[in-house]
C-alpha cells in the first residue's frame, strides 16, 4: 500500500480533514476539458442517497481515467460527494444570490440531512461508504440570511452553507458525523483506509 492517496476533489476542507487523521493526500484534479459539473445533473425523480452515492462513483470512474492517462504512481484514489437534502427535494450549490437566500430560507427552522458518499479506488476494487447526519437550524431572519449571503460563504456550497463557517450560529442540533457534514466523514474514511491495507 502507497503511503499516500490521491484525492479527486478540490474541496479545501476535505484536504485539511485528511491532514488531521494524518493521511496524506495529492490532488487528482479534473483536466481542463473535463465537463466536471456535468457528473453532478440531477437525474428526474432521484433520491438524494442515491445521488449522492451515484455521482460519488461517476467522480471516481473519472478519477481513475485521469491517473491511467497521466500515467500517475500506483495509489488509492478516493472521491466523495456531499448532498443536502430537505425531505427528497436535492438542495444543490446555489447559483446566484436569490437562489442562496431561497434555499437559506427554506433550511430556516427546519432538519435537513447531510449526505456524504466516499469512494476508494484500491487498485483492484472499490469500497464505498455514506454517511447520513442531520442538521436542525435554527428560525432565521431575512437580515441574518442577507448578511450570510452578501459574505459570499453560500456559493460553492451545497445546501448554500458550511458548518464551520458563521452559519454554525444557527445550528440547533446534529445528528450524525460533524465531518461528514463538512464534507468527509473520517470515520468512515478511515475505516475504508483500513480495508484497504488489509485487502487491497
Amino acid at each position: 500500500m502507497s503511503d499516500f492517496i490521491y484525492l479527486a476533489s478540490q474541496s479545501p476542507r476535505r484536504h485539511q480533514l485528511l491532514d488531521q487523521i494524518g493521511v496524506r493526500c495529492e490532488l487528482l484534479l479534473p483536466d481542463a476539458d473535463e465537463d466536471v459539473e456535468a457528473l453532478e445533473a440531477v437525474r428526474p425523480h432521484e433520491a438524494p442517497q442515491a445521488y449522492a452515492e451515484r455521482v460519488t462513483q461517476a467522480k471516481l470512474a473519472a478519477a481513475r481515467r485521469r491517473h491511467e492517462r497521466r500515467q500517475l504512481a500506483v495509489a488509492p484514489i478516493l472521491a466523495a460527494d456531499t448532498t443536502v437534502a430537505l425531505g427528497p427535494r436535492i438542495l444543490g450549490k446555489p447559483a446566484d444570490a436569490r437562489e442562496a437566500t431561497a434555499i437559506l430560507a427554506a433550511l430556516s427552522g427546519r432538519t435537513h440531512r447531510v449526505i456524504t458518499a466516499i469512494a476508494l479506488w484500491t487498485g483492484r476494487r472499490s469500497l464505498r461508504a455514506t454517511s447520513v447526519s442531520r442538521v436542525r437550524f435554527a428560525k432565521l431572519t431575512r437580515a441574518q440570511i442577507d448578511a450570510y449571503v452578501a459574505s459570499g460563504e453560500p456559493f460553492g456550497k451545497a445546501g448554500a452553507y458550511a458548518i464551520q463557517s458563521a452559519a454554525a450560529a444557527w445550528i440547533e442540533h446534529i445528528e450524525g458525523s460533524y465531518s461528514g457534514i463538512m464534507g468527509l466523514p473520517l470515520y468512515e474514511t478511515a475505516r475504508l483506509l483500513a480495508r484497504a491495507r488489509h485487502h487491497p
